[in-house]
C-alpha cells in the first residue's frame, strides 16, 4: 500500500485541485496542499455505496447525524482523552467552516484574537472575517514553543480570543497537557474563549500521546470551542465534513442557534457525515497504514534534507508537512519561484500570506504521498540550485 502503483494520476490530475495536480502545469510535482495522494479507505467508498443504495437522500437532523455525533465523540473520548457525549458534536462542512464560524459567535466588531505567528493563514482569516483585530503571539520555529510573557501582555479588555493550532501546522508541534493548562490558566483568568484547532490531530507520529484542549483542566471545558476535521487523517477533503465540540451544552446550543443550524439555512451533506463516521468506525486499519507510510516518509524526508546545503528541516512530531529553513539568501517567494521554474516541483512558501510575518525564510512541504514522488520532488528541488 501507499506506494507509486497505489495512486491513480490521471485522478488526480482531473480532481485534485488547491495547487495539486489539476491545478499545475504537467510535469510539475506538487508537494503544496495537505492532501494526500492517495485514494480514501474501501470502507469509506463502501458506506456511501451502502447509505445510497435505497435511493433516498432525506434531510438529516439539523445539528448532525446521530451516527455521526457518537462516532466522533467516542474517537475524542478514546484517542484523545476527550470527555464529551454525542450531544456536544455539532457537524460543520469543514474545520475551516467551525473556525469561521466560532470566531463570528465570539468575536463582535473591534474585538482582539491572539493567534499564534507563525500558524495557517485561515486563523486570521476568520477572525477578520469576523471584524476582529488579530494580535501576533510569537512561536519558535525550531521548537515550537510559545512566547507566553509575550502572550500574555497581549491581552486587553479588547481581547476575547485565543486560537491555538494542535498539532500546529506548519511547525508539526504536539502541545503537551501542562502547555494547554498553562493557556487555560490563562484564558481563565482573563475570561477569555478558546478555539482549539485539531484537525491534524490524528497524524502524530512516534506513539506520542494527544490531549485534546477541553480534556486538560475544568477550565478549559467551560469556555471553548474544539474542531475537528476528517480531510488530513483520510483523504476526503471533497467531501467538506468536520466538527465543532464543546463541553459546555449550554453554549453550544446557543451557538447552533446563533449560526443558523436550527434551520435549513446551515446544515451539512448526509453523505458526508456517513462517509466520517464509517471513516472512524470501520477504516482504522487502513488509517493506521497511512500514519506508518507517513512517519516513514517524514523521516526520509528529514535525513535527504538535513544532508542538503539549501534547507535545514525540522523533525515534526505530527502533521504531513515539514517546515524548512532556507539556508541561501532568498526569501520564501523567490525560493518557491526558483525551484518551481528551475525544478519543476510546487512548495507553499513561508510568507505572510500564508502562514504570517513569522514564516518567511522557510517553505512548506507536503510529504503525504508516495515514497518515489517524495524522493523525486526533493532530488529536484536540491538539483535545482
Amino acid at each position: 500500500m501507499f506506494t507509486n502503483n497505489d495512486i491513480n494520476f490521471e485522478a488526480l490530475k482531473r480532481k485534485a485541485y488547491n495547487g495539486r495536480w489539476a491545478a499545475i502545469e504537467e510535469g510539475v510535482i506538487p508537494l503544496t496542499a495537505a492532501d494526500p495522494d492517495f485514494r480514501t479507505a474501501p470502507e469509506i467508498e463502501q458506506g456511501i455505496i451502502e447509505y445510497i443504495k435505497d435511493g433516498y437522500l432525506s434531510y438529516g437532523p439539523f445539528s448532525g447525524l446521530p451516527e455521526f455525533k457518537k462516532s466522533v465523540a467516542d474517537h475524542f473520548n478514546t484517542e484523545k482523552h476527550g470527555n464529551f457525549t454525542p450531544e456536544n458534536v455539532l457537524a460543520v462542512n469543514s474545520a475551516a467552516q467551525g473556525m469561521f464560524l466560532i470566531a463570528s459567535y465570539v468575536l463582535k466588531p473591534g474585538d482582539e484574537a491572539i493567534i499564534l505567528d507563525p500558524v495557517d493563514f485561515l486563523f486570521k482569516k476568520s477572525v477578520e472575517a469576523a471584524g476582529g483585530t488579530v494580535k501576533l503571539c510569537p512561536v519558535d520555529h525550531i521548537t515550537g514553543a510559545i512566547d507566553f510573557e509575550k502572550l500574555v501582555h497581549l491581552i486587553n479588555p479588547k481581547t476575547k480570543l485565543i486560537s491555538i493550532c494542535n498539532p500546529h501546522n506548519p511547525l508539526g508541534k504536539v502541545y503537551s497537557k501542562e502547555i494547554l493548562k498553562k493557556f487555560s490558566e490563562i484564558a481563565a483568568a482573563h475570561d477569555l474563549w478558546v478555539m482549539s484547532d485539531e484537525i491534524w490531530s490524528d497524524i502524530v507520529y512516534d506513539n506520542r500521546d494527544f490531549h485534546t484542549y477541553s480534556s486538560v483542566s475544568e477550565e478549559a471545558k467551560k469556555k471553548s470551542f474544539t474542531v475537528y476535521g476528517f480531510s488530513k487523517s483520510f483523504g476526503i477533503a471533497g467531501l467538506r465534513i468536520g466538527a465543532v465540540l464543546c463541553n459546555n451544552q449550554e453554549i453550544l446550543d446557543d451557538f447552533i442557534e446563533k449560526s443558523n443550524f436550527n434551520s435549513t439555512i446551515e446544515g451539512v451533506s448526509t453523505l458526508s457525515q456517513i462517509a466520517g463516521s464509517v471513516a472512524l468506525e470501520r477504516a482504522k486499519p487502513w488509517y493506521k497504514d497511512f500514519l506508518s507510510h507517513l512517519q516513514h516518509n517524514r523521516d526520509l524526508a528529514f535525513n535527504i534534507l538535513s544532508r542538503s546545503e539549501i534547507l535545514s528541516p525540522n523533525l515534526p512530531e505530527a502533521t504531513f508537512v515539514l517546515f524548512p529553513e532556507i539556508k541561501n539568501n532568498l526569501t520564501s517567494d523567490e525560493f518557491t519561484r526558483h525551484v518551481l521554474q528551475h525544478g519543476k516541483v510546487a512548495v507553499v512558501p513561508g510568507s505572510e500570506k500564508w502562514f504570517g510575518k513569522g514564516a518567511e525564510g522557510h517553505i512548506r512541504i507536503c510529504f503525504s504521498t508516495s515514497q518515489e514522488i517524495l524522493e523525486e520532488g526533493l532530488d529536484r528541488i536540491i538539483r535545482s540550485f
